[in-house]
């Protein structure tokens, strides 16, 4: 019969803003974590390249190190918590902890998304868990519902708002009627967005967690390359002017759905109906909407990033497996993955639109770009003039499709462009629901 363990060791790599969080809970209560394992947590080494930090959270500054080795070589070191981010070295260090039998806890969503799935396979072959609660949505509760509570579910769709800081911006500028750089300024002013903001307005962050979850929600190993992905700078204040008189608001929402063996993985902004629940999250809040065939439509909503809320999901990673370890229970983790299944090319989507253009102000301009969308197979929903500047002739329109394929909506677009009558297609976006 096995020694029966008196103490899970942890290790700590990272303590920026997250892993802060989480030494502070480690330390803060113990007596409550160790209730809720069945065990006492014991924080063992702390890797910061930094170590005036113990000074800060009231570390013994005799378990800090600046050596990963440290970690992997301690034998009274159970679960490694990686909070390093980015993809290196935090893949070679989670690979490593991994390989030497020890089980990881991780909030690495940029890892996860390119690397995931062999991880998984890595963990299971090790018999280790991997653990990533904190991945997506911060501390809203997502990977174990998918691999759990949504299991004898078939996954139609996946609608999420989870990228605080864009959804911050995207809030002020509907509804303080601003443009998309003075909206920035203000999340960054406020601390919402980093200095160089471009893997969040860009779209890159919300494309990672959709990867994660969309490999979970279909069964297929869903690769960042498989996602397309665009941000939101191209947004202006008429924008959100123009779909709220048209009965809609704009989101940047990561869109995953699966129809027979075909899925469709995409990140972009919407217009969709104002009405939607997604339309009415605000600030820098998080929703995610899944659609299963036997629960229906489910709405996850809370804080999707922060200290808190980040650190509440990563422990409690760290409690459900050392509630196993303590019980002598494996906790290898579940391959969500199995199903190749083909994930469609963004050309080959199929969505209305909103197109916004500036154009000659005279007559038969509309029937010039009626005939370019009609040759491309586009059927126009709606057409309304918006604005009109007598002094250049020129006027602004808006038009809604209705349903059409990508691929020759973008080609309708690039020959409506080198129409004399039109000035410049201004902007297009695509509608949702």
């Amino acid at each position: 019969m096995a020694a029966k363990v008196k103490a899970i060791g942890i290790g700590l790599m990272g303590v920026g803003v997250i892993g802060t969080g989480v030494a502070d809970v480690l330390l803060r209560k113990v007596d409550k974590l160790a209730k809720e394992a069945g065990i006492s947590l014991v924080l063992k080494k702390v890797l910061e390249k930094d170590t005036t930090k113990y000074g800060m959270l009231g570390i013994d500054p005799e378990i800090f190190t600046a050596n990963f080795t440290d970690i992997i070589s301690d034998d009274e070191i159970d679960i490694v918590i990686e909070l390093v981010g980015g993809e290196h070295p935090a893949f070679e260090f989670i690979s490593e902890a991994l390989d030497s039998g020890k089980h990881v806890v991780t909030a690495n969503k940029e890892v996860l998304a390119k690397h995931g799935c062999e991880l998984l396979a890595l963990a299971r072959k090790k018999r280790v868990g991997l653990r990533y609660e904190a991945s997506v949505g911060g501390g809203i509760p997502l990977i174990s519902p998918f691999l759990n509570d949504l299991i004898a579910n078939d996954i139609k769709a996946i609608h999420a708002i989870v990228n605080g800081t864009t959804n911050y911006i995207l809030t002020r500028m509907s509804q303080d009627n601003l443009d998309f750089l003075v909206a920035l300024k203000q999340a960054q002013d406020l601390g919402y967005a980093e200095a160089n903001p471009a893997n969040d307005v860009e779209g890159l962050d919300a494309a990672y967690k959709l990867a994660i979850l969309a490999t979970i929600a279909f069964g297929s190993d869903i690769r960042l390359d498989n996602i397309y992905y665009e941000g939101i700078s191209r947004l202006k204040a008429c924008d959100f002017r123009y779909a709220k008189e048209l009965g809609y608001a704009i989101k940047l929402l990561a869109i995953a759905k699966q129809n027979g063996n075909a899925i469709e993985a995409r990140v972009h902004p919407v217009l969709i109906s104002e009405d939607a629940l997604l339309a009415k999250v605000d600030g820098v809040y998080n929703a995610i909407e899944v659609e299963g065939d036997l629960v229906g439509k489910v709405i996850f909503y809370g804080q999707g990033a922060g200290s808190s809320p980040t650190s509440s999901a990563v422990v409690a990673d760290v409690i459900n497996l050392a509630q196993s370890i303590s019980r002598g229970v494996e906790c290898i983790p579940k391959l969500p993955f199995g199903c190749n299944k083909t994930v469609k090319h963004m050309s080959d989507i199929e969505t209305r639109y909103y197109v916004r253009m500036n154009i000659v102000d005279q007559a038969g301009v509309l029937a010039q770009i009626s005939k370019v969308l009609g040759d491309n197979a586009i059927s126009i929903a709606s057409v309304i003039q918006k604005e009109s500047d007598p002094s250049t002739q020129s006027a602004e329109v808006v038009i809604m499709t209705h349903n059409a394929k990508e691929r020759a909506v973008q080609k309708a677009l690039k020959e409506t462009e080198q129409l004399p009558v039109v000035n410049e297609i201004s902007n297009f976006i695509r509608v949702e629901g």
